[in-house]
């Protein structure tokens, strides 16, 4: 009875291993090719003015946005507050203006937007009045206000900029 039972086991193993050896037999799919650049997925970012984000926080958030602004500052405000945590070391805060402020330059402080600081180091002589272009995601709505991280950055037009003739 044991060489019966010892000869079924030996069977079982030997097909087993067949069975293996007919899934590695099967034909593989071509490598896929490394490239050199990864395709990015396209974000669709909403085109939004910044009152209209301040207002309806929540309406955006996890959302992307894109608006214009006019650059106030560069600034620490809200940076390393734990419930909306952007690291001080490795963000700077930008102060853009309040909309509806006339002539008058008030920021628009209820929106925390933050930039990469290797960002910001390519945009250091940007002033007050300067205009720029934000496409950023809404990350939190910590204290009822937007918190922005900002994905892409550009300078539309600089207010002081000199002239080639100068």
């Amino acid at each position: 009875m044991k060489k019966i039972n010892l000869f079924y086991i030996a069977v079982l193993v030997i097909l087993a291993g067949f069975s293996d050896i007919q899934a590695y037999s099967a034909p593989l799919a071509a490598p896929e090719k490394p490239s050199a650049v990864k395709q990015q997925q396209k974000i669709d970012y909403i085109s939004v003015s910044p009152l209209e984000i301040v207002d309806n926080p929540d309406k955006y958030l996890n959302k992307h946005v894109t608006f214009d602004a006019e650059f106030i500052a560069f600034s620490s405000l809200g940076l390393d507050y734990k419930p909306a945590f952007k690291d001080g070391t490795k963000y700077i805060g930008l102060l853009i203006k309040r909309e509806n402020a006339g002539n008058h330059t008030i920021p628009l402080s209820e929106m925390k937007i933050f930039l990469n600081r290797d960002l910001a180091e390519k945009h250091v002589d940007l002033e007050q009045g300067d205009k720029v272009k934000i496409s950023a995601k809404v990350f939190s709505t910590a204290l009822s206000d937007p918190w922005l991280e900002v994905e892409t950055f550009s300078v539309i037009s600089q207010k002081n900029k000199k002239s080639d003739k100068d």
